[in-house]
């Protein structure tokens, strides 16, 4: 299976960071601590597999410790009292830092999660730009005023919500925390975050980044720990109001259902098996660029991937060629290499899951190119990129979120069979869709179940839009003004301005009015 972009990368020799922790704590109300009960669990590097580092596993009343100082500070500290001028110098300053040392997080970030380091390198500019963001939004923020003639003056006055539980993917760790972190900090709440067990590495640098900007101590604090323990926890506590959540479909049902005591309100975005349309008057090579960035950029690991491409019949033969073609010649190798495209899976155990897809979809489609291990890559979480064509819409690799450098390629006649496939699957995160026919682009995008529609264009985030999907792909939409909606609570205030005009209830005058 080598081919000679594999070579360029498998002399590579595996690129260590200086300084590595080999113990992650949590901080909490200001400090960094362990776990009460003294459990930790293991961190590995996806490149060699070994244990780099233990880090605290969060427990129940490690959650506990960090909702009660995030409450502390809420209810006592300054930063939901402070103005939103002010609040924004801090966030401006939290997103100066995360820009100075965007060498030293994309280092981490790569060594951490497998990525390839010039796709990791850009992560750390864009958590910063996050921060900017909302500390220009929340500056800018104004809220409705109604007057009613002669009678009222109603006005919305925002209010921050209280403790945001922030829990975080592994695929992007960083750059995904700071889309929670920066809206939930800058309209006032305090947080806890809990980001995913398998990449902690990078989760540990906000604490510093945070103090040096002058957060507040207990505004931010952090628990390590795994999902069905740290995070079960974190969304069961009754001091905390707001759950969001990034993640795998089945997580976000056990989320709804522990929420649901509470009535805890939730953001929730979930898994996804994005269709990427491609019509037989698109431009193929423009098509063929974005769809295999698509889903082979950070190294399959992405919600938004467009996973099924559905290729209208007469181009069909074409597209798959050139694809394959393409996915073949796509650079397999140690992360830290900046030649490498396609970088090691985050862990065994998420390696092993699509190492199975793969293996079905050789039963469930013609494999074109990939089909597992690289040659020159007998260690590591190392998988090339695969392409499966002539796949039935029922077949589970089609039906199911891989996750990983796997795609399906299906034909499709008409543009009303295009649309029932794009729509049939439980997900409707994203979909991408390719015409050079203004009329069936737009009336595509308005029919086909996804939250979120690139029309000739990859995909490319505007900060102020909605995020997030339909059916099975989430709950709610965070991005601009409605992240500033789901942490902040929108109190109605009413106030009279001439005489009040209140029936007299019990009144004895009105009572002896009515009797005459």
């Amino acid at each position: 299976m080598t081919t000679p972009a594999d070579t360029a990368a498998a002399g590579s020799r595996h690129f260590v960071p200086e300084d590595l922790p080999t113990h992650l704590q949590h901080y909490i109300g200001g400090r960094t601590v362990d776990s009460i009960g003294g459990k930790t669990f293991e961190v590995l590097d996806p490149v060699s597999n070994r244990t780099y580092a233990t880090a605290a596993a969060g427990q129940a009343e490690d959650v506990d410790a960090a909702v009660a100082a995030a409450r502390e500070a809420f209810l006592h500290g300054p930063w939901p009292r402070m103005k939103p001028r002010e609040r924004a110098r801090v966030l401006n300053r939290i997103a100066d830092a995360v820009e100075a040392q965007e060498s030293r997080l994309a280092e981490l970030e790569t060594f951490d999660t497998g990525l390839p380091i010039t796709q990791a390198k850009g992560q750390a500019l864009r958590a910063a730009e996050n921060f900017r963001f909302f500390a220009d939004l929340i500056v800018a923020q104004f809220d409705d005023a109604m007057k009613v003639p002669g009678s009222q003056i109603n006005y919305v006055n925002r209010k921050p919500i209280g403790v945001a539980g922030l829990i975080t993917p592994w695929n992007t760790p960083f750059m995904l925390e700071s889309w929670k972190l920066a809206p939930a900090l800058a309209t006032g709440n305090t947080v806890v975050l809990k980001p995913a067990e398998f990449t902690p590495l990078s989760a540990s640098l906000w604490a510093r980044i945070f103090e040096d900007a002058g957060l507040p101590a207990g505004v931010f604090n952090l628990v390590n720990g795994l999902g069905e323990e740290a995070g079960d926890a974190l969304v069961k506590h009754p001091g905390v109001p707001l759950i969001s959540f990034t993640g795998e479909t089945t997580t976000g049902q056990t989320i709804f259902r522990n929420a649901a005591e509470n009535l805890k309100g939730l953001s929730m975005e979930l898994g996804g098996k994005s269709p990427c349309i491609v019509f037989a008057d698109a431009d193929l090579d423009a098509a063929i660029d974005s769809a295999l960035f698509g889903v082979f950029s950070l190294n399959g690991e992405r919600c938004t991937a467009g996973s099924r491409i559905l290729v209208e019949r007469p181009v069909y033969d074409a597209f798959c060629e050139a694809y394959a073609a393409r996915a073949r010649a796509i650079v397999v190798g140690d992360p830290h290499d900046p030649r490498t495209e396609v970088g090691a899976l985050v862990h065994p155990v998420h390696f092993d899951k699509v190492a199975s897809y793969v293996e079905l979809g050789k039963t469930e489609g013609r494999l074109l190119a990939g089909g597992g291990r690289p040659d020159h890559l007998p260690e590591g979480n190392y998988i090339a990129p695969t392409v499966f064509a002539d796949v039935s819409p029922d077949a589970r690799i089609f039906q199911e979120e891989i996750f990983g450098p796997v795609v399906t390629i299906t034909p499709f006649d008409t543009d009303a069979e295009a649309l029932e496939l794009a729509n049939n699957t439980r997900y409707g995160l994203a979909a991408y869709v390719w015409t050079r026919d203004l009329a069936r682009a737009h009336t595509f995008s308005q029919n086909v179940e996804a939250g979120m529609v690139w029309l000739n264009s990859h995909n490319v985030r505007d900060l102020r839009t909605p995020f997030g999907g339909v059916k099975s792909s989430g709950l709610g939409h965070e991005g601009g003004y409605r992240s500033i909606d789901f942490y902040t609570d929108q109190q109605a205030v009413h106030i009279t301005l001439g005489t009040v005009h209140t029936p007299k209830f019990g009144s004895i005058a009105a009572s002896a009015a009515n009797e005459g």
